[in-house]
This record gives C-alpha cells, sequence and structure tokens, in this order.
C-alpha cells in the first residue's frame, strides 16, 4: 500500500473504499476505523517509509510451538527485482531488549522455536557494540527455546563473526538459509547482489569448514531478465556443488518500480517454465540421495501435531527442517525429542522407536 501507483488505482477502481493505510501505520488502524465508521469520513493514513519502529503490537500466531520474531525492518540492498527497500524503506534494527523480551515471553508460553526475520538478518545493528552475532548469544542463552532459525541472511554480509557464533551455540539450525538467486556472475551482477559466483562458493567452502555438519537452503530465481542459457548452466553448476538440502524456487516475474522491469531481452515464459523445470529435476535427484543418508541416525525433532494425511501418526520436523510421521502419543505434541529415521519417501521421511525426551 506504501507504493503511490497502487493507492491510486485502488482510488479508482474502489471508490467505495473507506480505509487506506500503509504498512507503517498499522498501530493507527483502530483509530483510523473510528473515523471511517463514527465520522463517516474517508482516511488515507500512509506515513514516510523510513518511519519508526512501534513495539507491543499484537501478534497472532497461528502454532502454539514454533514463532517468527522480526528483528528489523526496510532493505539497504536495492537488489534490481525487488520492491521491498521502495515500500519498507532502509534497514531499521529493533533494539536488543524488546526482541529479546517478545523472545522470553514466548519461553514462558511454551514456544520451543523461533526464526528471526528480517530482509537482511546479518545486517542487524541493535547498538554500535550489538550486532547479529551478539544477538544469537544472547538468544542462545534463553531458557525454554530449544531452536534457533534465521530468515534471510545476504551473502556479502555473512562475517565471521556470525559464523563463529553459529558454531558456538548449538540451539541454533545447522540448516542455514543462503539465497544465492543466481549461479551467473553476470546475472548477480544485473540483480545488484555485489557477489560472484566464485565468492559465493568460497563462502559455502568456508562456513563447512567451520561447522563439518552445516547443511544449506537457498532462494533460485529461474529467467531472469538476459539471462542466456550458459548463465542457467552456471547455476545448475552451483546446485550440484553446493547440493542444497532445500530450494525455494521462483520463475521471475516483472515488477513494477523495479529496475529489472525496465530491462531488455525478457526472457519468454516457455524458456523460464524449461529451465525451471530442469532445475526442479535436479534438486528432486539430489533430495532422494540426500535423504538416504537420515535412515539409521537419530534426529531431534520438534512434534508439531498429528499428521495431515494420517491421523494415527504425529508430525515433526528435523534440524535441516524435513517433514518426520510417526506413530506416538499426543502428549509429545509440543515436545523436543530422538527419532531413528527408519525410511524415506521424497518428500518426508519415517521415524520410530521414540527415545528420551531432551526437552
Amino acid at each position: 500500500m506504501q507504493e503511490e501507483h497502487i493507492q491510486n488505482k485502488l482510488k479508482a477502481s474502489y471508490p467505495y473504499v473507506d480505509i487506506l493505510f500503509g504498512t507503517h501505520t498499522l498501530q493507527n488502524f483502530p483509530e483510523d476505523l473510528y473515523n471511517a465508521i463514527i465520522e463517516k469520513r474517508k482516511v488515507k493514513d500512509i506515513v514516510n517509509i523510513d518511519g519508526e519502529i512501534y513495539e507491543d503490537l499484537p501478534i497472532k500466531r497461528n502454532s502454539k510451538q514454533t514463532a517468527s520474531v522480526t528483528i528489523m525492518y526496510g532493505c539497504n540492498n536495492f537488489c534490481s527485482y525487488c520492491i521491498v527497500p521502495y515500500v519498507r524503506g532502509r534497514e531499521r534494527s529493533r533494539k536488543p531488549e524488546d526482541i529479546l523480551k517478545e523472545i522470553n515471553d514466548l519461553a514462558k508460553e511454551g514456544y520451543k522455536e523461533v526464526t528471526l526475520l528480517g530482509q537482511n538478518v546479518n545486517s542487524y545493528k541493535g547498538r554500535e557494540d550489538y550486532g547479529f552475532a551478539e544477538l544469537l548469544r544472547d538468544v542462545q542463552k534463553i531458557e525454554g527455546i530449544e531452536i534457533i532459525k534465521f530468515i534471510s541472511p545476504h551473502p556479502k554480509d555473512f562475517t565471521d563473526d556470525v559464523i563463529l557464533a553459529i558454531k558456538e551455540c548449538n540451539k541454533v539450525s545447522r540448516l542455514l538459509h543462503l539465497p544465492l538467486q543466481s549461479g551467473s556472475t553476470e546475472v548477480l551482477k544485473k540483480m545488484n547482489r555485489k557477489y560472484t559466483k566464485e565468492q559465493y562458493l568460497e563462502l559455502v567452502d568456508k562456513i563447512r569448514r567451520q561447522i563439518p555438519d552445516v547443511l544449506f537452503s537457498t532462494d533460485i530465481i529461474v529467467g531472469f531478465p538476459e539471462e542466456t542459457e550458459e548463465d542457467f548452466e552456471d547455476t545448475l553448476d552451483v546446485v550440484r556443488k553446493v547440493n542444497f538440502e532445500q530450494i525455494f524456487m521462483f520463475i521471475y516475474s516483472r515488477r513494477v518500480g523495479t529496475v529489472a522491469d525496465k530491462m531488455e531481452n525478457q526472457i519468454p515464459e516457455e524458456i523460464k517454465h524449461e529451465r525451471f523445470n530442469k532445475l526442479k529435476n535436479l534438486f528432486e535427484q539430489q533430495v532422494v540421495l540426500n535423504n538416504e543418508k537420515y535412515i539409521g541416525t537419530v534426529q531431534k525433532i520438534l512434534v508439531e501435531g498429528i499428521s495431515k494425511n494420517n491421523s494415527k501418526m504425529l508430525t515433526g520436523r528435523t534440524d535441516s527442517n524435513k517433514v518426520v510421521v510417526f506413530e506416538g502419543p499426543q502428549n509429545l505434541i509440543g515436545n523436543v525429542i530422538n527419532l531413528k529415521i527408519v525410511s524415506e519417501h521424497k518428500w518426508y521421511l519415517k521415524g520410530e522407536k521414540i527415545f528420551k525426551n531432551i526437552s
């Protein structure tokens, strides 16, 4: 709603709409609603995108075991395909004490897992001497929280102190999300990502040397403007070398207001879909091989609930975010337990023989 062309389109297309509010004025919604209903006024409540952070707004959570906690807003990177800096403003970090209070409160309510959120979490700066590494170490100390995850870091900002904090904090997931977007240095330059294919692979190797049991997930965009077959083959090459545990794949779509939208040589839809299917097929081959490595191992599982496909089974996730189904009593829901993995089924694993509770 921050984008002016969307505001104008809404007003023209839906003249009966009484309230327009932006991403930074949610805290004003009760007052805006009052003015619209009682005062019979049309309300437009949109403020500067670099506005202040408001704490203590109510949050609706859909799970009683896992919770997302925003640690910062906005972005300074201006990737050429992304609208976020234009609608969410520049980076603004929450105060450490506010973040830690929210997570402490979640722990007291029985939450076991938190995911720290930000457009670029590893550029978090709570204070001059307090960055993302310090935040990870402080969340590690919170009693009751068993699993710490975060998304999304930026490869160019993945500093040594953050790698060391992950290594030394046993609650931090060993599945690291490291967005690639493209394996081609030329395409990465056009995306304004500020790293090369070689630098990305060097970072993966550095992290693996420090944290031998680390696994990686990533984001990849297929069909970015001017992407050649050679560029796409570079992406497949990185996928083969890194052997990602998970890939979130996207077919490039144009977004009005971005640099990429104005680029020439937009890729035809049929070519985008052909490349997407090639990437998907390669990843699916890797999934089966990766799953086989779990068979016979004991995995720490956060039990999330009853399986949607079989009411007699429970479901949970490994530290590497693999779905696991198993038989067990419902009083295990919300606990962290050990399971032995006995078989793989491509998109999920099967576990059995519950070990002692380790929560």
